[in-house]
């Protein structure tokens, strides 16, 4: 009797494992890139820490993404210094939901600023090629403070944790 009550349950498991399996891979199936039933524009980009000293790096990057269309979409983001090949802020793929979105990056190990003004663009993976993402204002960091730092801070900026 015991035997059969323990046989009973490790089928009973089986069966669930194999339902919670099924049920994870179809909606990842679900799930798909971004493309032309998606609009994505990015309504702002910070960073953290500012202000930024120097010489410093930037710890991390917040895009506030907006998506119009129908369901959920996956994109990467990369983020890029105008004019430049400099890739400041590379993430892993997100998943998208309609309405507004923060994704948060690392910042790149090798990037610095040392200009008086560094302007930049955000760039996604979208329908598997990366295209600049729509925005309709210009994200820069301008130096303060006699030159020695750098900050992003416009009006109505959250602080964004370090």
């Amino acid at each position: 009797m015991r035997n059969i009550r323990v046989v009973t349950i490790v089928v009973q498991v089986l069966i669930l494992a194999v339902w919670v399996a099924s049920v994870a891979f179809g909606a990842e199936r679900e799930r798909v890139f971004c493309g032309k039933n998606h609009h994505i524009a990015i309504e702002d980009l910070d960073m953290s820490p500012d202000p930024l000293n120097r010489g410093e790096r930037v710890q991390n990057w917040r895009i506030r993404v907006r998506v119009d269309g129908s369901g959920e979409c996956d994109t990467l983001f990369e983020i890029r210094e105008k004019g430049s090949d400099a890739v400041v802020a590379r993430g892993a793929r997100h998943v998208l939901r309609p309405g507004v979105n923060e994704i948060t990056l690392p910042g790149g190990q090798g990037y610095r600023m040392s200009r008086h003004e560094h302007c930049f663009q955000v760039l996604a993976d979208i329908e598997n090629t990366r295209k600049h993402v729509d925005s309709k204002e210009t994200f820069c960091a301008r130096e303060r403070d006699s030159g020695k730092r750098f900050s992003m801070r416009e009006r109505g900026d959250r602080p964004m944790p370090h």
